[in-house]
């Protein structure tokens, strides 16, 4: 309990607050009655609070929150993201989950380690992406998705995102961002349509910034590990280095 505690910083406490009350108080005032939105928005702008900590759980609410949100999409023809979060995100939060609990900073710690990815990989990521990106646009055209071009983009900034969070890097952030910001403007299009779905557009202004807030949080939890892996090993490069100084002495 004190480790799921300790995961609430001060920053956290308040975006989340803020974003909590404004979703609920657009969805009262729009007399939204379609709760499905409500609550995918707060298991998801949760699911956001323990991501930019590095914690497994989060991987875990990104789960089911994408099965609201596949129901939300589908019902504004928002295919794109229907099949994107249900078909893709959701096996990659899976693999994420599993990832982030194979590789925890320590033994027993709810922080996951900061991964580097090597040149070669982001190659390989960015071949990927393109390759994804492409199949999709007509896949979502042969299905009529509305706003196409900007579904379109939302997968490939989807898949960017949810790739690098199972590969544990910092720069998932600033994807989920880019795609925070593509949400934003396609859930201000449908609100033009029907005001019902303006919770949604409160719900990924929360997203933006709970995730410029993850970026920077793992930015420094990079350093910090780096730093403690550092100290960790210099008692070991000493007790290395006594044998050999030792063996010295002994030969003379």
């Amino acid at each position: 309990m004190k480790k799921f505690l300790n995961i609430f910083k001060p920053a956290n406490i308040i975006i989340w607050s803020v974003s909590i009350v404004a979703v609920i108080v657009s969805f009262i005032a729009f007399k939204n009655r379609e709760y499905v939105y409500l609550i995918g928005s707060i298991i998801g702008i949760t699911s956001l609070v323990f991501l930019s900590n590095g914690n497994p759980i989060g991987q875990a609410l990104i789960v089911v929150f994408a099965a609201f949100y596949g129901f939300v999409s589908y019902s504004f023809s928002y295919y794109g993201e229907m099949i994107t979060y249900l078909g893709m995100s959701v096996p990659i939060a899976v693999w994420a989950f599993i990832s982030w609990l194979r590789h925890p900073f320590t033994k027993g710690s709810a922080e996951v380690k900061v991964n580097t990815v090597s040149k070669r990989e982001w190659l390989f990521f960015a071949v990927g992406a393109v390759a994804v990106t492409v199949a999709f646009y007509f896949i979502l055209r042969a299905l009529g998705t509305a706003n196409l071009i900007v579904s379109t983009v939302s997968v490939l900034t989807s898949f960017s995102a949810a790739y690098l969070t199972a590969r544990r890097s910092r720069f998932y952030a600033v994807f989920y961002a880019l795609n925070d910001v593509v949400l934003i403007i396609l859930w201000v299009l449908a609100s033009l349509e029907s005001i019902s779905y303006v919770p949604m557009v409160i719900c990924f202004f929360a997203f933006l910034a709970l995730d410029t807030y993850g970026f920077f949080n793992w930015s420094a939890m990079s350093k910090r590990q780096r730093k403690a892996e550092a100290l960790a090993a210099k008692p070991n490069a000493s007790e290395a280095s006594e044998p050999d100084t030792a063996t010295d002495c002994d030969g003379q």
